[in-house]
């Protein structure tokens, strides 16, 4: 059965590093600490204290000053590994943890899972063909040498940086590797973690070249692994949940995340809030469990983009010249039906054109493939139309030769209604109020990616009043808006009240309204 040495670096909390090695020891497992020398001595003398009659804990034997994107957090990791193959003899997996990590599974869950499979988990993305890096250097990370640390030395990182680049200092890449890049969060077998330890004591080179190159936790076991095991043998993913904000940040986990971070397909989670006591309390009992079934869906990542996006309304980037520069015209006059079921304003569109003049498209911003006429190419993606979508409306008016238009445009898309509603032309905009039932709502999460097939009920329960809050929300903030022109019809209204509100949207009469309306499966699901 495996029995995992962990290799926590940590620099911090004592009384949780104490509690976080005596619950994975409880379960047979053991633990290499690696506690940074530029903490408080007093809280490692504690922590030593604490855990010194532990068999299954073990310290590194040398501290190294850390410094974050410095060669100096893999040199710990190192004194940490090498101090826990040589405690731990039975030890079979040695698995990286910070101070904030969690189990999000039993032991028993995660030993059966490490037996079931034979590999090496570490994400090992190909350095220069992946786009694991989004912004920032990349090449130069590499082919420059980095003495200082960036962080607390920020001048003259980049005064060597600059001078290295002015003066041509570019140097090679050992050519028998391929450099590798991902988290260092892994979980290496015995073998390969002696492996790399022998690589690096034997290639100083090597050693000597990653010393000095940016970020190297990064690149180093990433690149070592993948050059010393054979590919079938490695699964290039972390066992380690995280997620990073828009700004590049580490998201944290709270006591109310508890069923999120049980569904999703990994073992352990990071980071969780030094505040979530009930939390690390509900997860360390998960750990000393016996339970072995987990309902995994996987949506974690969605959801917090579902929840975050929420809370930013507005343009996010300024209008580019050319669509700032193009009106639809003062003479032209555009409709808008807003509508969270699209299904629905899809039907009022098509009643319309049939019993009007008028013409129009369905959800041409929201929808990818939704049908076009031939405009030359913009119409193709849904990401060309938004990019121009004056231009967009203008080559549509001409093709059909029109001076009004319908369209229909989701509810949550408000910054393109406040510019539509900047525009020179006459704009209007019906809003469609709908019914959303439990079915509805969560056909609609797992239509988003919010929950998916084996997304558990207990989940589904609170996700789906979310939902429906959001789709309110949305509504909200249209009326808020305040957008002149503005029109409803309801599910919930009777006949008259709705064809009164679309006749003066339409600006047709009243019995025409009435016939549009006149379809009992306009509002079915």
């Amino acid at each position: 059965m495996a029995k995992i040495a962990f290799i926590l670096l940590c620099h911090k909390d004592p009384k949780a590093i104490i509690e976080q090695a005596n619950r994975l020891t409880a379960a047979g497992d053991a633990m290499a600490i690696h506690f940074d020398a530029s903490s408080d001595r007093a809280a490692y003398d504690e922590i030593r204290a604490a855990l010194g009659d532990n068999p299954n804990v073990t310290f590194a034997r040398k501290r190294i000053k850390c410094g974050w994107g410095e060669w100096s957090l893999v040199e710990a990791t190192m004194h940490a590994l090498r101090a826990a193959l040589d405690a731990f003899p039975r030890a079979t997996h040695f698995y990286m943890l910070s101070g904030d990590c969690m189990p999000v599974k039993s032991a028993d869950y995660v030993h059966d899972f490490l037996d079931n499979n034979d590999k090496d988990f570490i994400e090992s993305f190909d350095y220069f063909a992946s786009d694991w890096i989004k912004t920032g250097m990349k090449e130069d990370r590499l082919i420059y040498r980095h003495w200082f640390n960036e962080r607390a030395h920020k001048r003259m990182f980049y005064a060597a940086y600059q001078a290295q680049k002015r003066l041509g200092l570019k140097r090679d890449i050992p050519e028998d590797l391929q450099m590798m890049i991902g988290s260092q969060w892994w979980c290496l077998r015995r073998r390969s973690a002696e492996w790399v330890l022998e690589f690096a004591q034997n290639r100083r080179d090597v050693t000597r070249f990653f010393k000095t190159t940016w970020i190297p936790d990064e690149t180093f076991f990433q690149t070592l692994v993948r050059h010393l095991v054979p590919a079938d043998e490695i699964e290039s993913r972390s066992l380690t949940f995280l997620m990073f904000s828009d700004y590049g940040m580490p998201v944290s986990f709270y006591n109310d995340h508890y069923d999120l971070l049980l569904s999703q397909d990994y073992l352990f989670a990071r980071k969780i809030s030094p505040g979530a006591v009930d939390l690390k309390a509900r997860l360390g009992a998960l750990y000393a469990s016996k339970r072995m079934e987990f309902q995994t869906s996987n949506e974690g990542q969605t959801l917090f983009k579902f929840l975050t996006g929420r809370g930013r309304i507005g343009r996010r980037f300024g209008p580019r010249f050319w669509e700032r520069q193009t009106t639809l015209g003062r003479e032209r006059a555009l409709l808008v039906i807003a509508c969270k079921k699209w299904h629905v304003a899809k039907r009022l569109l098509h009643r319309i054109m049939e019993r009007t003049e008028l013409r129009g498209c369905e959800y041409l911003f929201d929808e990818e493939h939704t049908p076009m006429p031939d405009l030359g190419g913009i119409e193709t993606t849904r990401d060309k139309r938004s990019r121009h979508h004056r231009a967009l409306l203008r080559l549509i008016y001409d093709h059909y030769d029109a001076q009004r238009l319908v369209i229909c445009l989701d509810p949550s898309n408000l910054s393109l209604l406040h510019d539509l509603f900047e525009d020179s032309a006459s704009t209007k905009l019906l809003e469609i109020e709908c019914r959303f039932g439990d079915d509805y709502l969560l056909g609609h999460a797992k239509r988003v990616g919010l929950a998916g097939e084996m997304t558990p009920q207990d989940t589904i329960d609170r996700l789906l009043p979310t939902v429906q809050h959001n789709f309110e929300f949305e509504a909200d903030q249209i009326r808020d808006a305040g957008f002149p022109g503005t029109f409803k019809i309801s599910e919930f209204d009777g006949a008259q009240a709705n064809a009164v509100a679309l006749a003066g949207f339409l600006d047709v009469a009243e019995d025409v309204a009435r016939d549009i309306l006149d379809a009992d499966y306009l509002f079915v699901d």
